[in-house]
């Protein structure tokens, strides 16, 4: 797998591998400009496969739909969406992804686009239809549900696709700041700068440190799975000028017995310096 991480100012990198190593890596910058404007401004984007998914995430709303094949460099437009939308949360699930949110009045409040098909339709609305929670969740895609890790209403919800019902669990820390959320073999993984790396155990609903690690104090954190281990990205001050920014990255083994999950760090690696004004948007794993 590789990983795309597209950062606030709409520039991409491609994190891969170099060649004939097993441990060292390098941050390519990604000439993305001749994608329509709407797929570089995008809230949401999913990934599956060689493909990127760019679904209508801003302010103004649409129903505008396009796919990014990284493999042939084309982009294609499918099939608008059944109603236009803004900020959302979106997830995949047993072949389908799902849109939940930005809708407005009494518009279709989810709907799924499959992948098979390529067509969408409308999902089982949820039970939960509170707005704060699809437009300021981050979207994850969890056993047969789509959760919104929500920072501003500090709770996970998620919703199951079969029936739109909605769980919800309130995050009990008396501060939550969320900078990373990925999900690998089907275990969601949130850092907090206060806390550190930690994951969501759905049977005992609670949230418990990943053990053996010593991540320090990270800002600026994005996460995605890189090579069947956790791709830990994160910003530092850059030593050579105050216009810009360094962006390191660690590689975490994962390890679950019983009721704990260890985590392995390997060393730390600076990747590239950018521009201050840099910030992680999305990270995502592509195949």
């Amino acid at each position: 797998m590789k990983s795309i991480c597209i950062l606030k100012t709409y520039h991409w990198f491609n994190l891969r591998r170099v060649e004939d190593s097993t441990t060292e890596n390098v941050l390519d910058s990604v000439d993305f400009s001749f994608l329509p404007e709407p797929c570089r401004c995008s809230s949401s984007v999913v990934a599956f496969g060689p493909e990127m998914f760019f679904i209508p995430g801003t302010k103004d709303g649409s129903s505008s739909f396009r796919i990014f094949d990284t493999q042939s460099g084309k982009v294609r437009q499918e099939p608008r969406m059944l109603v236009n939308r803004t900020y959302n949360c979106v997830g995949i699930v047993g072949g389908k992804i799902y849109v939940i949110g930005g809708f407005r009045g009494n518009d279709i409040s989810a709907e799924s686009f499959d992948l098979k098909t390529q067509a969408w339709e409308t999902a089982p609305s949820p039970h939960d239809k509170e707005s704060l929670i699809w437009i300021h969740g981050t979207g994850a895609s969890l056993d047969r549900k789509v959760c919104a890790v929500s920072f501003f209403r500090g709770q996970l919800t998620c919703y199951d696709t079969r029936d739109g019902s909605c769980e919800t669990s309130q995050m009990s820390f008396s501060r939550w700041w969320k900078i990373g959320v990925c999900v690998i073999e089907n275990v969601l993984y949130v850092y907090f700068f206060s806390y550190g790396l930690m994951w969501y155990d759905t049977e005992l609903k609670l949230w418990t440190l990943v053990h053996g690690l010593d991540l320090g104090e990270a800002q600026g954190v994005a996460m995605s799975e890189y090579y069947e281990k956790l791709a830990f990205l994160w910003e530092k001050p850059s030593l050579v000028s105050s216009e810009s920014k360094e962006i390191w990255c660690r590689m975490i083994g994962l390890a679950r017995s019983e009721a704990k999950i260890n985590g392995s760090a390997e060393p730390s690696q600076l990747l590239r310096i950018v521009p201050r004004t840099f910030s992680f948007h999305h990270c995502l794993s592509v195949g």
